[in-house]
């Protein structure tokens, strides 16, 4: 299990379910921040894809973060990192959007996805490309972030606003605001998005990119 955020770093933990217990292991060859890790082939091997790195300045005076284009990927029977190349191609633009992970419990090849800004990009691990999937079909309003997650095998794109509710407006004297979820749902096996729309329990802006699901059964 792999976690970075904002703060690059280089350390590997395992977390021992039996032992209940964190063990370090090698750490990544350079530090990252705001990558994603994965286990693949059937959990011989961890993958760290993504983030950034140093940091370089433009003209000397305006910061810049460098995207790393590559992968990096550690065996987890006592194997050393190995770094995977370039994933964009000459010209092409580097595109840094969240990325998500499908499990495949047949194949043993996890399935990846980024949303950059209304498109979807698949990961195709024999070419080490990142290819054209889908457009989100409904652009969210007024710009926000979307939250991208996934459940089921499916990519849940989700937008939470905040509109006045016009009929609690003749009620009370405050305008009272209410809370909407929007959320796409895109499924990679059969190409196809649907959408649905539910009452938030929010009822003011909230942080969507750092959104979760989980399944209940009943």
């Amino acid at each position: 299990m792999f976690g970075a955020a904002g703060t690059r770093i280089r350390s590997v933990e395992r977390y021992e379910v039996a032992g209940d217990r964190w063990v370090p292991m090698d750490p990544l060859p350079g530090f990252r921040a705001g990558c994603v890790g994965f286990v693949a082939r059937e959990g011989a091997e961890f993958w760290v894809m993504g983030g950034y790195g140093a940091s370089r300045t433009i003209s000397g005076v305006f910061p810049v973060d460098e995207y790393y284009r590559d992968a990096v990927v550690m065996g987890l029977e006592g194997g050393a990192w190995r770094e995977v190349g370039d994933m964009w191609g000459d010209g092409e633009r580097v595109r840094a959007g969240k990325i998500v992970v499908v499990d495949d419990i047949h194949t043993g090849f996890p399935q990846l996805f980024m949303l950059d800004g209304n498109e979807i990009l698949r990961y195709d691990m024999s070419s080490n490309r990142w290819l054209y999937e889908s457009r989100v079909p409904r652009k969210a309003p007024y710009n926000p972030s979307f939250g991208f997650v996934v459940l089921g095998g499916e990519l849940y794109v989700m937008t939470h606003s905040c509109v006045v509710d016009f009929t609690e407006m003749r009620r009370a004297r405050h305008h009272k605001r209410a809370g909407t979820l929007f959320i796409q749902i895109y499924d990679p096996k059969k190409k196809t998005w649907r959408s649905l729309v539910t009452k938030s329990p929010f009822n003011y802006p909230i942080d969507i990119n750092s959104a979760v699901l989980s399944s209940i059964s009943l």
